[in-house]
This record gives C-alpha cells, sequence and structure tokens, in this order.
C-alpha cells in the first residue's frame, strides 16, 4: 500500500512539474514577444542625434558649434512672425519635426537633440502649436517647439525652438543654432540672430495696441507669462462730459502735447510726461481714458492695475519698445501713497515706479496717466515733483449742464422730454456721472415693467431714484456716488 502511495506522489509531482515548465515557457514566449514588439516601437521613433548626424555628415559634429538666444515669453507671436518669414528667403529646409525628451522637465537644448543613448534621447514627434490672440482678427499660430535642418548654400545647420523654464513654469523662448564651426557658419548664427532681435524691436504685433501682462499665479520667478489685447469701447469727445476748462486743460496737455512732441524735440525739450486725473469714483476718469485711447490711435495704451505692481519694470520695457506709448496706472494711490503708512515691500515698489520714471530718456515718447480717488494721500516724492508729474486734472462732480448732458447720453435712444431732463437735474444734484448712468438704466427699466409706450415718465425717474436713494440706504447711496445728496434724498417722491 505504501508503494503504491509513493508511486501515485512521484507520478502527481511529474504532472506539477511538467505543468511549471510549459505555463514557463509561454510566458517566456509572450515576454520575448512584448519586447520585440516594443523594440519595433522604439525603431519606429526617429532620433534626433541621428538625424542631425546625417545632416552635417560628411563633416563631423565634432566640428559644430552651438549658439543660443533668449527672449522673453510674451514675444512669441512677433518670433514666430520673423521665421515665418526667413525660412522663406535663401534658406533650404531639409527637415522639419517637432521635439519630445522624456523626463525632460525643465530646459530643452540642442545638445539633448545630440544625446544617442536611447534611454534619454530626444525623439522627433509631430510639432504643437498654440493660438496667440493678438487683437486681430486671425490669432498667431505659435510654435511651442521645433527642429529645423536647413541648408544656405554649402553651408548646413540646426535651428531649435524650445520653450525655457524655471521650477517647471515658462518663462521664455531660446533659439539654439548648431553651424559648422568656420566664418560661414558664425556669419549665418548671427544673421539669424539679427533678424530675431530686429523683428522683437519693431513689435509687429502689438504696437498701437491696448494692452496689459498676463501674470501666472503660480510662478515663482515673477515675471509675465504672456500680453493680453484689450477692445476697449469707442468714447467720442462730445461723450466726455466734463466741464469746458477741464476739457480743454485734457486736450491741451494730452493730445496737443503728443501733436507736438517732434517739434518739443527738436528744441532740445523732453518729450515724456505725467498727468495725474483726481477726483470721487464715478466722475468719468476711466471713461476718459478710452476717449484718449481712441484719439491717440498710433500709441500703444498699457494698463496697469495695482495688482501688477511687480511687473513695473517689464511694463516699462514696453514702453521704451513700443514708443510712442501711453501708460495708465489706476488708483495709484494703492502703488504710491504716504512713505510713513508703508511697509518695507510698499516702499520697494514705491522706488521702482519712480525710478522707472526717473529713468526714461527726456526724448522717451511716453505719457503717463495715473488715476486716484484719494489725491491727499499720493507720496509727495511722486505727486509734488515736475518730470513725474507735470500736470493735475481734477474730475468733479457734474453741475447742472454736465447732468443734462450725461441723461441725453445714457438715454438709450429714449425719448426725454425737456421736462424729465430738467426733472432729472433738479433731483440729482452732487451726484457722479456713474449714478446718472446707473440711473437712467434704472429708470428704462421701471418703464419697460410697465409696459411703457417709449418716453420715459416722472414716475419711472422717482421710482429709480427712490429704490436707489432710499431702499438701499447710506451704503449704497456711497456706493453709487451719492454720497453728498444722502441728507437730502428723504421726499424726493
Amino acid at each position: 500500500m505504501n508503494e503504491i502511495l509513493a508511486v501515485g506522489g512521484w507520478i502527481l509531482w511529474g504532472l506539477l512539474i511538467t505543468g511549471f515548465v510549459i505555463v514557463r515557457s509561454k510566458s517566456i514566449k509572450l515576454f520575448a514577444k512584448k519586447n520585440d514588439t516594443e523594440k519595433n516601437n522604439d525603431r519606429r521613433e526617429t532620433l534626433t542625434a541621428e538625424l542631425i548626424r546625417d545632416h552635417f555628415h560628411p563633416d563631423s559634429l565634432e566640428n559644430v558649434t552651438i549658439s543660443e538666444r533668449r527672449f522673453p515669453f510674451r514675444v512669441r507671436a512677433d518670433l514666430q512672425r520673423a521665421i515665418d518669414q526667413l525660412f522663406e528667403d535663401h534658406t533650404t529646409i531639409a527637415h522639419f519635426c517637432g521635439v519630445k525628451k522624456d523626463y525632460s522637465y525643465d530646459e530643452f537644448t540642442l545638445s539633448d537633440c545630440l544625446i544617442f543613448d536611447r534611454h534619454r534621447a530626444a525623439v522627433t514627434v509631430p510639432p504643437q502649436y498654440e493660438e496667440v490672440d493678438i487683437g486681430e482678427q486671425s490669432a498667431v499660430r505659435c510654435l511651442k517647439n521645433g527642429l529645423w535642418l536647413l541648408q544656405r548654400g554649402d553651408q548646413r545647420y540646426v535651428v531649435l525652438l524650445s520653450q525655457t523654464s524655471r521650477y517647471r513654469h515658462k518663462t521664455g523662448m531660446q533659439f539654439q543654432i548648431a553651424a559648422q564651426n568656420c566664418p560661414a557658419g558664425t556669419e549665418i548664427a548671427q544673421e539669424f540672430f539679427r533678424f530675431l532681435e530686429d523683428a522683437v524691436s519693431k513689435a509687429g504685433s502689438y504696437r498701437g495696441k491696448i494692452l496689459s501682462l498676463e501674470l501666472d499665479e503660480d510662478s515663482y520667478s515673477g515675471e509675465s507669462t504672456g500680453i493680453s489685447v484689450h477692445k476697449l469701447r469707442t468714447v467720442t469727445r462730445d461723450q466726455v462730459i466734463l466741464p469746458a476748462e477741464t476739457l480743454d486743460l485734457l486736450d491741451r496737455n494730452v493730445i496737443e502735447f503728443s501733436r507736438q512732441r517732434a517739434q518739443l524735440s527738436q528744441r532740445g525739450l523732453s518729450t515724456k510726461k505725467g498727468i495725474l486725473f483726481y477726483g470721487p469714483p464715478g466722475t468719468g476718469k476711466t471713461h476718459t481714458i478710452h476717449y484718449l485711447a481712441e484719439a491717440l490711435r498710433e500709441h500703444t495704451i498699457l494698463l496697469i492695475t495695482a495688482e501688477q505692481v511687480a511687473l513695473l519694470r517689464e511694463y516699462f520695457t514696453l514702453a521704451r519698445l513700443l514708443q510712442p506709448s501711453v501708460v495708465v496706472i489706476e488708483d495709484a494711490d494703492l502703488i504710491a501713497h504716504n512713505r510713513e503708512e508703508m511697509g518695507t515691500c510698499e516702499q520697494v515698489m514705491l522706488n521702482r515706479l519712480l525710478n522707472e520714471m526717473d529713468g526714461l530718456k527726456e526724448d522717451a515718447d511716453v505719457l503717463f496717466i495715473l488715476t486716484t480717488n484719494r489725491p491727499e494721500s499720493l507720496e509727495r516724492a511722486l505727486a509734488s515733483r515736475p518730470g513725474r508729474i507735470d500736470q493735475a486734472i481734477e474730475f468733479p462732480f457734474p453741475d447742472d449742464e454736465g447732468r443734462a448732458k450725461l441723461v441725453e447720453l445714457y438715454a438709450a435712444g429714449m425719448k426725454l422730454s425737456d421736462e424729465i431732463t430738467e426733472h432729472i437735474v433738479q433731483r440729482t444734484d452732487g451726484v457722479s456721472a456713474a449714478f446718472i448712468k446707473e440711473l437712467m438704466r434704472r429708470s428704462l427699466q421701471f418703464h419697460l415693467e410697465q409696459n411703457g409706450s417709449g418716453s420715459i415718465t416722472p414716475t419711472d425717474i422717482d421710482s429709480a431714484l427712490d429704490e436707489m436713494l432710499l431702499r438701499g440706504g447710506k451704503l449704497n447711496q456711497r456706493l453709487l456716488g451719492a454720497d453728498s445728496i444722502r441728507d437730502r434724498a428723504v421726499g424726493f417722491r
């Protein structure tokens, strides 16, 4: 009996070993098949190092030098237009492709493209593009990275475009050129970079437009990531409702000054100027800037808000580059208030603003417009020194004539009798232009709710005033720019 059990055990053990060998054999075959598939896939990827080596053949890669230029990320639209034009003239493109390198989180260089080790090598991929809005009908299709194998005459060279980065955040664009180490190769590289630098200095994509810089909130570099192009509403001179003497002062110090810059420069006088717009909220400071943007179409308008103070240096660089330009700093008191009330970081920002304004040459065609609701809070070093601020222009609450014009401006095409206009003027003494604009909108809303006939009635006006001045309380009056008449609000009905 024991012998039978022993024989059965050996038979079972043999079957188990046979099964394991069969399974192991199949696993090895499957693994080998998978390995072959991966190798075939690898073979379909083209190493950039092989392309570049073959492009320079029979010259050795040891006889090649690499040159580099870096540009801010915000000018990539101008760079794209430049390379589109550059490669059309007297240059043969032997090959063009996108480039990829695994585990490459920081900058990507031509040196990376020359590595033959397949585990760390750069390979060709389809090119990738980004649509960049420059405020025109069509966006500029900007290449993210690309590799060109080029030839001019008997000189062969390679160009790599890639993004620079810091802490995995985009900071700029770089061009690298690998050319033969000879005078002709050096001249090709220098000519290429001169062309790009000239295109950036002309800044054709953004000149004469209304711009602000984009800031990546997650970036540690403190640099801008791009440029936003704005479309402001069109405001004509007759839509700027200010006292006649204020409007004349504005035109003479901004529009006429800009027209006479060339003659002033010929006589050795400064062509840069600073203007301060001050007055209560809602009195038309921003509205007037829209008018100036329309009147100074040949100027580039740069809009700076208080939260973008960290980008002042880049803004002033653009102001110099895109002359003639207008630099608008809104709510300047948030940046340049009294030093005695500032912390260390705030003083650094103020000093940067003052230094940048002083650093512009006297012949710079740059106009500064600063706006504030609290002129008494401005730092005296900014507001009391000619050369920084040359003219202050007050934006007061509109008078009777001004309020009548505002009513007509914001009536939205509705019919208004002289009696209705006078009714509004008498009941809105001491309010801002913004208040009149909101009043007309609410009056029209009440009129539409009552299925009105097309003419606003005194009842519509009184209902709107009641809601704006009584139901919302003192806070609502202050928010709407009617703080000065809150004591007379009772009795409007």
